[in-house]
């Protein structure tokens, strides 16, 4: 352990002389993401490291007042909206203020702009279904894909270059004649929905729903002759070209680096801005992160590796012991945990902060008929994926792997996260029965070895190995471990390229569907190949229920037929967010579930306009 902490102090001291430099001071916040920035293209992020930096960056036309209990949707880029009485159609009013990074007015017309590219099947968004939620969205996408798969296979066509450009031009058209997103204005934008929908303002504040500046996007469109479809040219989405409309601009971006951003003087709300500049290093290695915080080269780590935790969470209890008195005399005061920590006496010890979280860590079954290479995929079998499931002691992973307090999950989405919902009971742990189902469903065949998928860093290695140890004495059957760097292992996901692969969930917004949605069929994050037309249909018929409760019912019985019937994922544990930063020092930062954090809220030292 000596060696590993030289190890990251090099590191880190290296890296703090880097970000130094004579021409740039330290950045007024730092702090470390959790893991690598995928994309800084809106319509195209799924991972909550680039969702934190599209909150910076951007905003949409409503934010969420994470500092707040009710976790209440307020005005973003929207000053303010009507909805119809029949609850179809939403008119938002846009901000007089309201400017890109370059000074241009966010307008009406960059949301649809933005909104229509978002839909089109050829940039393969993970999001793409929400837009479905929008009068009309859903036949665009698929006459979208229909008219693309047709252009592909068309060898007649003599100029592919103008056929491309006719083919786009049809497409604007249709979407301006079919799909319910209208600018009636400069200001003022339409949205009609198909079906009454209570959480859409909740989505009007999710980055797949951010704005893009249609000018600066636009000079890096062009059309493949060759599909018909848009591609965009390298370069869109880094400084200095990227336009932006958040609260910050995007100063710098070395891949593998570090990222730096700067205050947007033309956001409309800068006196809200207690700092003017965030920078986000990259350091992978989970001691140098830790490193990085005690030494003040990082203000705040949004995910501590797995083998500090334990012992820092010990250290913290011991501090709260000893000062159980104040702790208790401030609970009653109905102060939460963050409150009290401020409010005891500083100490390193308490630098660490752990919370609920919404949000499912679980393993991927692959669902397809045949794996990548061609091999027949005994995982097509829900019975093999549940025999699999009822096999793994996620107690025991809990109590002896994790050691951070978290519970062991046996449905999807938390219980009790939601107001109104009640998820299933899910499968119990019994490895005799999964192993005379596992034994009916194969017949007589042999298993083949099992492959475990799972990126580096985190801790993952030791809960496959824990999982492994679990499959291989209470079913028989042979495991390998596949360790990819953290791309590789996104590629191989998203690809299908897989056998198991771990896997984590948070959720978007505050509804079931946040999470059910990711296993309905061709969900842009279903990233099992997962199909059922009864699981499907019951999405469907709670998407167009306007009794409240009766929805709620339709939608437990689809989280019942994953985790108990078909079990396309097996869940294992509930996360525990746990963050580094001094209370003390460091205000902001919420430990709402939701983990949504709107860092321009930060404020260090108390001396300037955030969130005292």
């Amino acid at each position: 352990m000596g060696r590993l902490v030289l190890a990251a102090f090099l590191v880190v001291a290296l890296l703090a002389m880097a970000m130094r430099s004579p021409a740039e001071p330290r950045a007024d916040f730092v702090f470390l993401n959790r893991g690598g920035i995928s994309t800084l293209d809106y319509s195209q992020m799924s991972w909550m490291q680039d969702f934190r930096v599209a909150r910076l960056l951007s905003e949409g036309l409503c934010r969420r007042d994470v500092l707040s209990p009710a976790y209440a949707t307020i005005p973003g880029v929207a000053e303010s909206w009507d909805i119809s009485p029949d609850g179809l159609t939403y008119t938002f009013h846009l901000r007089d203020n309201a400017r890109w990074s370059n000074g241009d007015p966010v307008t009406a017309p960059d949301f649809v702009y933005t909104w229509r590219r978002a839909m089109l099947p050829e940039l393969g968004s993970d999001y793409a279904k929400l837009f479905g939620l929008i009068k009309g969205a859903g036949p665009f996408m698929k006459a979208r894909a229909d008219a693309l798969k047709s252009f592909s296979q068309d060898t007649l066509i003599a100029d592919r270059s103008q056929a491309a450009a006719r083919l786009w031009a049809d497409t604007c058209r249709q979407f301006d004649a079919s799909v319910g997103i209208h600018a009636l204005g400069p200001r003022t934008l339409q949205v009609q929905l198909e079906h009454p929908t209570p959480y859409f303002l909740d989505l009007m504040a999710f980055p797949a729903f951010f704005p893009m500046h249609l000018e600066s996007l636009e000079s890096f469109i062009t059309l493949d002759p060759a599909t018909g479809g848009q591609r965009l040219a390298p370069g869109a989405f880094e400084p200095p070209r990227l336009t932006t409309n958040g609260p910050f601009t995007l100063a710098r971006w070395r891949f593998k680096r570090d990222m730096r951003f700067e205050k947007n003087p033309h956001y409309w709300n800068t006196q809200r801005l207690a700092i003017d500049s965030i920078s986000i290093p990259t350091i992978e290695d989970g001691n140098a992160q830790v490193m990085a915080f005690r030494t003040g080269v990082a203000d705040w780590t949004s995910d501590v590796p797995g083998n500090y935790v334990a012992k820092l969470l010990a250290d913290k209890e011991a501090f709260l012991a000893e000062h159980a008195s104040e702790v208790a005399a401030l609970r009653a005061q109905g102060l939460n945990d963050l409150e009290i920590d401020q409010h005891l006496p500083a100490d390193p010890r308490d630098n660490i902060h752990a919370f609920p979280s919404f949000g499912t860590y679980f393993y991927n079954f692959n669902c397809r008929e045949r794996l990548q290479d061609g091999r027949p995929n005994p995982f097509a079998d829900a019975r093999v994926r549940r025999a699999f499931a009822m096999s793994v002691d996620k107690q025991s992973l809990v109590d002896n792997v994790r050691r951070t307090g978290e519970p062991a999950a046996t449905t999807l989405i938390p219980p009790g996260s939601i107001p109104g919902y009640t998820s299933p009971k899910g499968l119990a742990y019994d490895p005799a029965a999964a192993r005379s189902l596992l034994d009916s469903a194969l017949a007589g065949r042999p298993m083949p070895e099992v492959e475990i998928l799972f990126n580096q860093e985190g801790g993952h290695d030791l809960i496959a190995q824990a999982i492994a140890r679990d499959w291989q004495k209470n079913l028989g059957v042979s495991v390998r471990l596949v360790q990819k760097e953290v791309r590789a292992f996104r590629e191989d996901v998203k690809s299908g390229n897989f056998m198991v692969s771990r896997a984590t969930w948070f959720g978007d917004y505050g509804d079931p569907t946040t999470f059910l949605d990711i296993n309905v069929t061709g969900n842009g994050n279903n990233d099992r190949g997962y199909s059922n037309p009864r699981y499907d249909s019951l999405l469907d018929q709670a998407s167009s229920e306007l009794n409240p409760a009766a929805r709620m019912r339709l939608l437990e019985a689809a989280e019942s037929i994953l985790d108990e019937q078909d079990l396309p994922l097996m869940p294992l544990f509930r996360y525990r967010q746990i963050y580094l930063f001094d209370a003390h020092r460091v205000r902001g930062i919420t430990t709402n579930p939701r983990q949504e954090q709107s860092l321009d809220l930060v404020d260090i030292q108390g001396d300037g306009k955030g969130a005292w």
